[in-house]
């Protein structure tokens, strides 16, 4: 006969659900924390974006589609205008090209190996956006968990769609232009930009990254960004072969000063062996000698 499990006798409860595993939530509540700060910069662009959909004459509902679905920030602001003036596909397809080219650049660095499992690598490409990017590769973010960068991908998505849900909800009340609205995405990577600067005290780097901004500014200012992480790229990868050939000139250098200095510590041992093996021959010559007289 079927026994019930003893702590469940009478009581006609199920077993209450196993707790997620410690890590799961810690990495959970520090993606949270992470998060935060863009969430400042995202959900007030999502707002905007959200009531710029609600003055187009489009349903609300859109906004929840293309800040869902599409995800590509500036260039849903770009896609809308497209959508409402009935642009080509391929205009359409040029334009998203040419915009999110910059993706390029972030995949080169970007730790999607930490992610886990083929969906969540799908979902993390998908959500790579430039917050995400910028707080996932910094030095403090050396040792963060796949887990936790998916995450903090996770939050930044819901930050955007939900504002860009409660901008198109609340579009008849709220104002269409708000005067510094627009300036809080470039607020937020400019600390981000101090953060990583106070991290890693890497002069160069932001040096090189404002001459590239502005040789893409007053060469070709209609693509600019393109431009500007094109340049920073190739003169980073400059540098680090610059950097590397100059370690590995030192490291010769260091190499061949050190074999000197073993060559020479060599000989001088062999120089004072040689002097010991004389100095123990003459001192037997002088005790054959000696014996020789007293023969």
């Amino acid at each position: 006969m079927a026994t019930l499990p003893t702590g469940h006798i009478g009581t006609g409860t199920a077993p209450s659900p196993p707790a997620p595993p410690e890590g799961l939530r810690t990495d959970l509540r520090r993606a949270l924390k992470d998060s935060g700060s863009v969430g400042l910069g995202a959900c007030p662009m999502g707002v905007a974006f959200g009531v710029l959909v609600a003055h187009s004459g489009l349903p609300w509902w859109w906004a929840s589609v293309f800040s869902g679905f599409i995800y590509a920030g500036s260039l849903e602001f770009l896609f809308l205008g497209l959508v409402l003036s009935t642009a080509p596909l391929a205009s359409i397809a040029v334009t998203a090209f040419l915009v999110n080219f910059r993706h390029v650049f972030y995949a080169l660095s970007f730790p999607l190996h930490r992610v886990r499992g083929r969906l969540g690598k799908v979902y993390s490409t998908f959500a790579l956006s430039d917050e995400a990017y910028a707080v996932t590769v910094g030095e403090a973010a050396r040792n963060h968990s796949g887990r936790r960068i998916l995450w903090l991908q996770v939050f930044i998505h819901c930050y955007w769609a939900g504002g860009a849900t409660t901008g198109a909800l609340l579009g008849s009340v709220i104002p269409e232009s708000i005067k510094g609205l627009d300036f809080a995405v470039t607020a937020l990577f400019t600390v981000l930009a101090i953060d990583a600067f106070r991290a890693r005290r890497d002069i160069p780097t932001p040096l090189l990254a404002l001459a590239c901004a502005l040789v893409a500014r007053f060469t070709f200012p209609g693509q600019m960004l393109l431009v500007a992480f094109a340049l920073f790229t190739a003169g980073l990868l400059a540098r680090y072969v610059w950097t590397g050939k100059t370690r590995r000139r030192r490291r010769t250098r260091k190499d061949r000063q050190g074999g000197q200095d073993r060559q020479d510590r060599q000989d001088r041992q062999d120089r004072q062996d040689r002097q010991d093996r004389q100095d123990r021959q003459d001192r037997q010559d002088q005790n054959d000698d000696k014996e020789r007289i007293r023969a």
